[in-house]
């Protein structure tokens, strides 16, 4: 299975790639907005999917969730996680001026 990057991230790596090739020392301090990305979220399934990763620590693996709840409801449980974990961090790393 051939999986083909959307322009949507390669446009995003590609924006990385320059920013951490012109400043070495730079710290991307931004980007967990991108984590929780639908296009990113799908695109990650479907390569460890496409990679045969295993289960995680909850024992449930891809069939589980395809025949379950569908990829589609996991990935939205997932954000629904992930986003107030990140802005936790986000606001808890900010120093006062």
């Amino acid at each position: 299975m051939v999986l083909v990057t959307s322009e949507n991230i390669r446009t995003l790596q590609r924006k990385l790639y320059i920013k951490a090739k012109q400043e070495p020392a730079y710290r991307f301090y931004a980007l967990y907005d991108k984590v929780w990305r639908a296009d990113i979220l799908m695109f990650a399934y479907r390569l460890v999917r496409a990679n045969k990763g295993s289960p995680g620590i909850n024992g449930i693996d891809f069939d589980d969730i395809e025949n379950g709840e569908g990829i589609d409801t996991f990935l939205l449980e997932l954000v629904t996680d992930l986003k107030p974990r990140f802005s936790i961090r986000l606001y808890c790393g900010r120093t006062k001026h």
